[in-house]
């Protein structure tokens, strides 16, 4: 399955990974404590882990052509709960194994 993953720096990893994850609980299966989630959306599986320095993000998707999509929506959901800082995407593709 093709898989992403990005590290984003930020001191507020935790709170933006509660954040995603309550806002997506009502919708979509969702596990998390401070420092680890997992959310399993319509196009995959996001799975977020959060230390003091920044939030390391891995989604694979059940599809080649929804990485992309699933890449942007969780980016952009991040980015709104994150208005008061900047903060970079840059996703990296898994190698196949």
């Amino acid at each position: 399955m093709p898989t992403s993953h990005v590290d984003v720096a930020t001191e507020h990893a935790s709170r933006y990974l509660q954040q995603l994850c309550k806002h997506w609980a009502h919708k979509f299966p969702v596990e998390f404590d401070p420092n680890h989630g997992t959310i399993d959306l319509s196009p995959g599986r996001t799975v977020l882990d959060a230390d003091p320095a920044a939030l390391h993000i891995a989604v694979t998707a059940d599809e080649a052509g929804s990485l992309e999509r699933l890449e942007t929506v969780v980016a952009d959901h991040i980015k709104r709960f994150a208005f008061r800082e900047e903060l970079t995407f840059d996703w990296k593709k898994a190698s196949a194994a």
